[in-house]
């Protein structure tokens, strides 16, 4: 393959199905928000992950957003959030003019450690503030220690958002991430595992949530002969063309995880050995979608860093992205408290996401690997 065609990190890959669905709705009139599309979305999506209740939004954050909404956060509440993941989990914190407490990553899966959870939970108690909600990411589709995390959120009676963005499809013994929590969330952004162009949902077993999130998103609409409204509202709803492009990448979706498992075992089997480098692995009962393959470079062993991987393939036009920078670390975050352990920040600086779509070619896959093991 020419290098001049450059090799993605994780692009959207469609197989023609979804046009069927577009072409649908287009041909009921039903483009924008309700239609068939929006209602089977809704229906096969709750079918797979095994939950009863869905609301199909138009973003991973605003289903945040309004799940912090539906839990009644308000201004000046403490909202404890993962630490290492993107803002979008974070950002609708602030929307509700809400406090961020970070709380940082456990080695093994990357994602919120339990026991610092409970020691934010209780350092909390002790000033005089109870945490109103715990938002919980499972990071680039690898499961957490989501029961562990649920039996602390129990114990002290505080709501768990399980913010599955990343994680459409994974599980832990046997039970999709995103329904452990209150409520869960998912994203459909272009570069996820499946795609809507853009798009989220929010799940729960709890019907009148949903029912109630469904209405914020349709700019808290009441019933009634004329446009009423009683309180604030937001346009979040998905659209039925989205939904229509959902369905058919939702026909896919095992596919999909196959493939980036797939790519994740390749990469391993090629570096397994190498010293210096690891990537993440799954721990007894997980079962992750593989949504991005990371992997770890230890300057010390390798003689180069993980910049200087990135920088390399660049040239060569394949495109990486490091780590998420932890939040703790942010500006916009500056005045916050976190729970801080040092994981995270170590996974920042050595961490790189490598390409990982599902329409990655074996040649391409033979590329990636040949120019990382040649600067190694």
């Amino acid at each position: 393959m020419s290098l001049s065609v450059p090799i993605r990190l994780s692009p959207p890959h469609f197989d023609g199905r979804e046009m069927l669905y577009v072409q649908q709705a287009m041909d009921e009139g039903w483009v924008s928000q309700g239609g068939a599309n929006l209602d089977k979305f809704e229906q096969v999506l709750g079918d797979y992950l095994g939950v009863e209740h869905v609301a199909a939004l138009n973003s991973g954050t605003s289903a945040i957003h309004l799940a912090l909404r539906l839990l009644n956060i308000k201004p000046g509440d403490y909202v404890i959030c993962s630490s290492f993941t993107f803002v979008a989990s974070a950002n609708p914190i602030l929307y509700e003019k809400a406090r961020p407490i970070f709380v940082d990553s456990e080695p093994a899966t990357w994602n919120m450690d339990p026991g610092l959870l409970q020691d934010a939970i209780e350092s909390s108690l002790k000033m005089g503030h109870k945490p109103a909600a715990v938002i919980f990411v499972h990071l680039y589709g690898m499961p957490g220690k989501i029961e562990e995390i649920a039996r602390v959120c129990q114990e002290f009676e505080i709501p768990l958002i399980e913010d599955a963005a990343e994680a459409l499809g994974a599980s832990w013994k046997g039970k999709k991430v995103g329904t452990f929590g209150t409520l869960g969330v998912y994203s459909f952004n272009g570069n996820k595992i499946i795609t809507t162009g853009g798009g989220g949902a929010l799940v729960s077993g709890n019907k009148e949530l949903i029912d109630k999130a469904k209405y914020l998103a349709t700019q808290a609409r009441e019933i009634a002969p004329h446009y009423q409204h009683s309180e604030v509202g937001y346009n979040y709803r998905m659209s039925n063309i989205a939904a229509g492009i959902g369905r058919g990448q939702m026909e896919v979706l095992e596919e999909r995880i196959k493939k980036r498992r797939l790519i994740f075992d390749r990469y391993m089997k090629e570096f397994r050995n190498d010293s210096g480098v690891s990537l993440l692995c799954e721990l007894p009962g997980a079962y992750s979608n593989r949504w991005l393959t990371t992997m770890l470079f230890d300057r010390e062993k390798t003689g180069i860093d993980r910049n200087d991987i990135m920088i390399h393939l660049e040239k060569h036009n394949i495109e990486t992205r490091p780590v998420w920078k932890p939040m703790h670390r942010q500006p916009v975050f500056k005045e916050a408290k976190c729970f801080d352990n040092g994981v995270s920040d170590g996974l920042f600086k050595r961490g790189l996401c490598l390409p990982s779509g599902a329409d990655l070619t074996d040649t391409d896959l033979d590329r990636v690997i040949e120019f990382i093991k040649k600067l190694l």
